[in-house]
């Protein structure tokens, strides 16, 4: 009765031509015994069943073979065949792990000085060296450094990282790759034609993947399919036996993600868990589907980077197409961080569960240099629109700026539509506007949110009256009655100065929180414009703080058709005068001259605003903000609101 051989040991390769995937390591040896380059000590390493062992022992036939050195030897040679059934008295061959102290090395040294029996060479084949002793490494590095000609070292090891540095240095190294699932596919349907077993495609490339690039484990597996299925296999029992989910099932899931639908996601995993999948090597096989997915981007459809087969190759660039290169990588992150963690979890359902849901929440989610972009764009759109637009509703579109010291700005001057004649000094050109930054809004910024959000309920802006003076302080209430809501809020603390050599100045309060989102060249533009469409003509804005300017509300004119915010109470008074109260005879003060001081009165602080939720989110400039940064509005408070 004959004993039965396993597969990986009936097919395993003998001679070079043989190995599967070590093309690197074979013709590197083949050369060597060609030109007679033979060293004396030799490492390979790599994972597991790559064939470290078995290139080791071929290596060995070639060099004992008769009349060698030969890589091309015969097999039926008995030197060869006394090798191949370990029998060879001159190839020894040492486990390392069992024999890993000082006196075993001690051991080798004695025997190593003696001439081989038969062969050429005495050959020492120490499998997992990396399990030697520090001692024993030591007691090796004279004998491995300078050994007898006819001894050479073969060393194998699946962690050379453990070897010591002084060995690895006399030796030559060979590193042993994973072999790709389409040799293993290959060389398995091959196997199976032998054995007379008829096998399926995707079981094939199941039995690969589970393998994950070693060809003893495939064949291993191969072994016990056969005895469980006879000579007809599927798919299914590889799975099965595996505990892998299909790829169809691999697909899908990941097409959940995509189309970011949890429910789904959740569903085909719960279809997973209770088929009794591996959960662990669900999460990978996601991973490496969605890697499959970014290297078809980056590839262009190059099928030479992924390992799929035909029919999954055209279900790839569908799902490629629905996904953007900057999201699939946020997706990988979690999942790539996910596959690290997983095993300190202690149920890897509910922690997978949670990686989907995150998974999704980043396909979903919109980077942050997104917000960046969308936002210069806006502010660019808004700039270039805010001269040409003096309606309230476009002047609303105005970009909060980032806080600036508190130095006067300078002097903004821009031309109109109309032509008009230019006096007094060129003004500057526009400051380049800087791009937003992703810190934290500065206080002035959220005060003047809050104060655009307490305008909205304010009264109805008027129509601007035309006005025929030519002195831009007096008409100051009119430009400020013109403005939108948002840009009334911000400047409701300001008080006119000066005016001399055509410039304007603009005071507000030292504590004013309202100077920073007011203080820039947009606003400088928008005031220009107001200016000169009611009649004061051409003029330059700057902004300053100022101790004398007091908190109160902004000062009325004579105007009287032209309606004032509610709360403007102070006064303007000739140069000299004393600043008395609010009163309508002092309202009403007569005219002043070009570039002469402004004082003003202090008024009670106004009452509190009641805040129209209604007509807060009708205000064009919180629904494009609401649609910028995806979100929803809560609660609504008005900044002087003490409810």
């Amino acid at each position: 009765m004959s004993t039965y051989q396993v597969i990986a040991r009936k097919y395993r390769p003998q001679k070079f031509s043989d190995v599967v995937g070590q093309e690197h390591v074979t013709q590197t040896l083949t050369n060597a015994i060609t030109s007679g380059r033979i060293a004396h000590a030799y490492l390979f390493c790599g994972p597991r069943g790559t064939g470290k062992t078995t290139l080791a022992r071929i290596f060995a036939k070639a060099l004992n073979c008769t009349g060698g050195p030969k890589a091309e030897f015969d097999e039926a040679d008995p030197r060869v065949q006394e090798i191949t059934e370990g029998r060879a008295l001159d190839v020894l061959e040492i486990d390392g792990a069992s024999n890993n102290g000082v006196e075993q090395v001690r051991e080798l040294r004695e025997t190593a000085r003696f001439a081989p029996a038969a062969a050429k060479f005495k050959i020492y084949i120490i499998d997992e060296v990396h399990m030697l002793s520090t001692a024993a490494f030591n007691a090796l590095l004279k004998t491995l450094e300078e050994p007898p000609a006819h001894v050479k070292f073969f060393f194998a090891t699946t962690d050379p990282e453990k070897v010591l540095p002084t060995i690895l240095s006399r030796c030559q190294r060979f590193d042993l790759r994973r072999i790709p699932a389409a040799l293993i596919v290959k060389h398995l349907g091959w196997i199976a034609g032998r054995e007379g077993v008829a096998i399926d495609e995707l079981a094939l490339h199941a039995i690969a993947r589970g393998a994950d690039g070693g060809m003893r484990d495939a064949e291993s597996t191969l072994d016990q399919l056969i005895s469980f299925c006879g000579n007809r296999i599927v798919e299914g029992e590889v799975l099965s036996m595996f505990g892998l989910a299909s790829r169809s099932q691999i697909f899908q899931l990941a097409g959940s993600v995509l189309a970011g639908s949890a429910n789904m996601a959740l569903r085909t995993l719960d279809e997973l868990a209770r088929g009794g999948k591996d959960l662990g090597r669900v999460l990978g096989d996601l991973l490496h589907h969605f890697r499959n997915l970014l290297l078809f981007q980056i590839g262009q459809g190059d099928s030479s980077l992924v390992e799929v087969t035909e029919s999954e190759w055209a279900s790839l660039g569908e799902q490629a197409g629905a996904i953007q290169t900057e999201d699939l990588t946020r997706v990988l992150e979690v999942l790539s961080n996910a596959e690290g963690r997983q095993r300190d979890a202690g149920s890897k359902r509910i922690f997978l569960e949670m990686t989907l849901i995150k998974a999704i929440q980043a396909r979903n989610s919109v980077s942050l240099e997104t917000v960046l972009r969308e936002l210069h764009r806006l502010k660019t759109a808004g700039s270039s629109a805010a001269p040409a637009a003096p309606d309230p509703v476009a002047s609303r579109s105005v970009d909060v700026p980032s806080s600036r010291q508190s130095a006067p700005a300078a002097p903004a001057d821009i031309p109109t539509r109309s032509p008009a004649p230019t006096t007094g000094p060129v003004p500057p050109s526009p400051l380049p506007e800087k791009s937003p930054r992703p810190e934290t809004a500065p206080p002035a910024v959220a005060a003047a949110a809050a104060a655009a959000a307490a305008a909205v309920t304010a009264p109805p802006e008027a129509p601007a009256t035309k006005v025929t003076a030519s002195d831009p302080v007096s008409v100051w209430p009119s430009v400020l009655a013109s403005m939108g809501p948002v840009q009334r809020a911000g400047l409701a603390d300001a008080r006119p100065l000066s005016f001399e050599k055509g410039v304007l100045t603009l005071g507000f309060p030292m504590a004013s929180e309202s100077f920073d989102f007011c203080n820039s060249q947009e606003n400088a533009r928008l005031l220009v414009t107001k200016f000169e469409q009611l009649g004061a003509g051409r003029v330059r804005i700057q902004f300053i703080r100022s101790e004398g300017v007091s908190s109160a509300a902004p000062p009325t004119s004579g105007v009287a058709s032209v309606p004032l915010p509610a709360n403007a109470a102070p006064s303007v008074v000739k140069e000299g005068a004393t600043p008395t109260s609010a009163s309508p005879s002092n309202s009403a003060a007569g005219a002043r001259t070009p570039g002469s001081p402004v004082a003003e009165s202090k008024s009670p602080k106004a009452a509190p605003v009641k805040l129209d939720k209604t007509e807060f989110l009708k205000d064009p400039l919180i629904q494009q903000a609401l649609e910028v940064f995806k979100a929803q509005i809560l609660e609504v408070h008005a900044a002087n609101d003490t409810d």
